[in-house]
């Protein structure tokens, strides 16, 4: 998650703003992206043709001028609630380039409004439905699309049982999961800015990273890249089943799901994707092989080697520093470098070592902390 954003932030996107746009499906069309790979592939090309001629218009030109798009798309496959949701992140440009003889020029687009979003999302689901229906995937109408395509496999059957919160083993099989209710649910759907339903389809584009809010746009591509569980939700009560918090409650209230140990196992299956498919994709301007790439991407000056901009894999010292700002390698007092001469995660050892150092140089001028959660009574 660290690396992978670390990678887009400093050697993909350049100085420039950034949009989010987000593509979820109904849940027919959920199995089938989840199941045929190639199915994936089409659709996620006609959305970003799509959204790339959109964007082209509204910065006043059209695809026969030259103007081109850029694009990252993260293809993510999971809910909150640990269930199969196949759905698009995609990061544009929130403009077109124009190529000259020398060098590239950017041309922001105008901001769209809530009704252009809808337009939008009306036209992408129908391409959608006309090239899965060309395929033989698909016999429906964008309102009510119906798949032409057997569950053959357990996989299938996993994953079909996932997407609809559903157990899909034991003796509670094809049962709704269980989920816990801690909060009122909401009476109206809540208005979101930049955000359009239609025929089960939804399409969000209310987040902008402008070309100087680049700590943002890390964030961003973090949050984006991050894997399908939050280990810091995740807990076993007493009778062994595994409780998942929600990062957020759910409009009916619930804010919990209860799983049996296999059936949460059967969760993890469905998410894990077909082989040799690539969760992440690049467009346009951004996709390797265009010929203009190289004016726009951040260049690394030849010789000039940065520490905070790893081309290889990051160190955890250099994780450290990157999220947390804690450089351990450099020395506090006189900023010479530190390197690391072992890494110590025994608990009795290092209380031994912290013991030995605090009787060398004595007591400290503080009261030490107590535990997270632990009063603290002061006298006057």
């Amino acid at each position: 998650m660290v690396e992978s954003a670390a990678h887009l932030v400093d050697h993909v996107f350049p100085e420039a703003p950034v949009r989010q746009w987000v593509l979820t499906f109904p849940f027919p069309l959920r199995f089938l992206l989840a199941a045929e790979p190639r199915a994936l592939a089409k659709v996620l090309a006609v959305v970003q043709r799509g959204i790339s001629t959109f964007l082209t218009k509204r910065a006043g030109f059209t695809v026969a001028s030259g103007a081109r798009t850029s694009a990252v798309t993260l293809i993510q496959r999971f809910g909150s609630a640990l269930n199969l949701n196949p759905h698009f992140h995609m990061l544009l440009l929130d403009g077109v380039y124009r190529f000259g003889s020398r060098k590239a020029r950017f041309h922001r687009a105008r901001r769209a409004t809530s009704d252009d979003l809808a337009q939008l999302l009306d036209t992408l689901s129908r391409r959608i439905v006309a090239v899965l229906e060309r395929r033989g995937l698909l016999a429906a109408t964008p309102q009510y699309p119906e798949l032409e395509f057997a569950m053959g496999t357990s996989l299938d059957q996993l994953q079909a049982a996932s997407i609809q919160y559903r157990i899909a083993m034991g003796p509670h099989a094809g049962r709704k999961a269980l989920t816990l209710y801690s909060v009122l649910p909401l009476e109206a759907e809540p208005t979101i800015p930049m955000l359009a339903h239609m025929y089960g389809f939804s399409l969000h584009a209310g987040t902008v990273c402008e070309a100087w809010q680049r700590s943002k746009l890390e964030r961003l591509c973090r949050y984006i890249t991050r894997p399908p569980i939050a280990t810091k939700r995740l807990t076993v009560d007493d009778q062994g089943r595994v409780i998942y918090r929600y990062k957020r409650p759910f409009r009916d209230g619930s804010t919990h799901v209860v799983l049996e140990p296999l059936d949460f196992i059967a969760r993890l299956a469905a998410l894990v994707p077909r082989p040799r498919l690539n969760l992440t994709r690049f467009h346009g301007v951004f996709a390797p092989n265009f010929k203009h790439r190289h004016k726009i991407v951040p260049r690394q000056p030849r010789g000039k080697v940065d520490s905070d901009k790893p081309l290889a894999p990051m160190s955890w010292a250099q994780r450290l520093k990157r999220v947390f700002a804690i450089d351990i390698e450099s020395c506090p007092e006189c900023g010479g470098k530190l390197r690391v001469i072992a890494c110590i995660d025994d608990p009795p050892l290092i209380r031994k070592i912290l013991s030995h150092v605090q009787q060398r140089d004595g007591p400290a001028d503080f009261d030490a902390r107590g535990p997270p959660g632990e009063a603290v009574v002061g006298h006057e």
